[in-house]
Formats: structure tokens, sequence, C-alpha cells
């Protein structure tokens, strides 16, 4: 006997009182929506956005155009206006980026797919260029320079050089390395084994593994142990805040204190601080890898590099003079 389908029944008519339950239900739901969605990017992408959006919509208002929804022409203009005012191609690109999420979280139909405004970005792409900046990577040697001037004897000096040793010896981005906590490091006979809960690239929280060995030079796991004894730290953030008179605080770092510290820690190495940034010490890590002469699968690995092609080309500026086509005739 064949089967039959259910005959759908039409919802009975509800009362009052369940109207308002279920019409909070409903927005309890729509609440909860609305969380995950903002969820989608990290805190620091999405307060980024915020600030780009602001500026276009500050714009607009002194042009008077609507921000949301904005016509074609208006981004066009405002892209043109960020060229001329001597903006880099790579912030403009974010400021685009910032109008279209505004959009599509709106439920928008952006304005940016508009073939005026990608022609008008491709100009100015092509006017401005589109190399990044790139800063010195802190390599091994000078990492060891900026060791040789840190006071290991205060509280401040043990922590910075555990923060540089830590964030060299494991290819850190500065948000990784400020979001440590202790009971993100296990203890191994080799050394440490760093959890890292989220990233850049690891938005959805799988988690990576990072080892950390103790080392026979720089000895990164051995500063790390020095700074969270002398601070008593035993649980929480890794490094946090020490105010004057060396007394640690509760208060995380932020990433932009990996930058100024690496920066700070450069300058009296007598390097040119303007050269370096939070960034450096990943940058040094992978460059000082691939010049001693490791494996670009292992320094990838190393650094949770998912694109082999940026190790490739930390691996050409390392080894740019090395068999160089005129080594034997210049």
């Amino acid at each position: 006997m064949p089967e039959t389908l259910p005959v759908p029944v039409a919802p009975a008519a509800l009362q009052d009182n369940d109207r308002v339950t279920a019409g909070r239900a409903l927005a309890d739901a729509l609440d909860a929506a609305k969380a995950f969605a903002l969820a989608e990017k990290s805190d620091a992408t999405r307060l980024a956005y915020r600030r780009d959006f602001d500026h276009f919509a500050g714009w607009c208002c002194g042009v008077e155009r609507s921000p949301l929804p904005a016509e074609p022409a208006t981004v066009a203009a405002y892209l043109a206006d960020l060229a001329r005012s001597g903006l880099k191609a790579s912030t403009i690109r974010r400021r685009l980026a910032a109008i279209r999420h505004a959009h599509k979280l709106s439920g928008i139909e952006p304005p940016t797919g508009a073939e005026p405004v990608r022609a008008v970005h491709r100009g100015i792409r092509r006017q401005l260029g589109t190399r990044v900046e790139q800063k010195a990577p802190a390599t091994a040697a000078a990492i060891a320079a900026m060791l040789k001037r840190i006071d290991a004897t205060t509280l401040t000096g043990k922590r910075d050089r555990a923060l540089l040793l830590l964030g060299f010896a494991g290819a850190l981005r500065r948000s990784e390395l400020v979001g440590l906590n202790v009971e993100d490091l296990v203890p191994a006979r080799e050394g440490l084994l760093i959890q890292i809960r989220r990233s850049k690239t690891d938005q959805e929280g799988a988690g990576h593994e990072v080892p950390i060995p103790h080392g026979t030079k720089l000895k990164p796991v051995e500063a790390v142990r020095q700074w969270l004894a002398a601070a008593g730290i035993t649980t929480g953030p890794v490094f946090v805040r020490v105010r004057r008179g060396d007394r640690p605080t509760a208060e995380r770092l932020t990433p932009q204190s990996v930058a100024l510290i690496v920066k700070a820690r450069a300058k009296a190495a007598r390097l040119d601080p303007d050269q370096f940034a939070g960034h450096s010490l990943r940058a040094g890590f992978v460059t000082s890898a691939l010049e001693s002469g490791a494996d670009v699968f292992a320094a990838a690995d190393q650094g949770r590099w998912k694109k082999l092609e940026t190790v490739r080309e930390y691996d050409r500026r390392a080894k740019a003079f090395k068999n160089h086509a005129g080594k034997g005739f210049l």
C-alpha cells in the first residue's frame, strides 16, 4: 500500500497572550540572528569597518548624498576624492569593503559591484599602485641586538624579553600573542606547546598548536617562565601592563602595545624604529628560518601560512643575493 503524505493543517488562531509570547520569541530569535551575523567578522574587522563607514557617511553628509543606500555615482566620487587626498590604495580598498559590508548587512544590494565603481577603483589601483609597504623583519640577529639592551632585572624588561622571544619563536601575529592565556601554554619535554584558540585565518576557532622549543641561544621558553614567575601570573593573560614601580596589572596588552614595544626596543638597540612593527616578529622568524636553510614547508607550518606563495616571497627576499646571476662577474 503506497504511503500517503500528511495533509497540512493550518495553525489555530492564537490568543492574545499567545501572540505576545510568540512575538517575544520571534524578537529574541531575530536578536540572536543579528548577533550571529555580526560574529561573522572579528571584533577588529568590525571596528575597522565601522570607522571606515562612518567616514563615508560623514563625506556623504557633506555633499548631501545618502550613504545607505548609496548610489554607484556617490561611491565612485568618494573613491576619487580619497585618491586625490593622498590615501594609499590599500586604505581605499578597505573603505570600499566597509561600504559593501554595510549594504549587505542591511539586506541592500551593494553599489560597489556596479561597473562605474569598479572602473574607478581599477584606475586608482593602476595610478597609485598596489604595493604594500613592508616593515623590516626582526631577524634572530635583530632580536639578539634588542635583548642586549633590555634590563632583565626589571619586571618590564622581563615581560618585553618574553614577548619578543615568544612572538618571534612562534611566528605569532600581534593578536595571537596578546590573546594568549597561561592555560594556553602546555609544558612539554622539548619546550612549550602553545594553543592558538582563534586567529586571523581561523575565525571559526578550529585552533592551532604551535611548538616552541627550549632553544640553546635565544631560549624563549626560559624567558617566558621567568616573566610569569616574577609577575606572579598563574592564570589569565600571559602579557599584561606593568605600572610604574614594576607593578603588574591584570590588564591584557593590546595588539598595538606589541608594535610599540618592538619599536621601542629596536630604537634602544640603535635600529630604525620606523622600519619595525608588530608584524616584524612573525616576518623575522620566517626570514631567519629560511636564511638558515629551513624547509619552506616547515616554515609555513610554524607560521600557519595557508598560501605557500607567501612564504616563498620571504624565501626570495632572504636568498636574494645567494646564487645571484651576476655573482661571477659583478
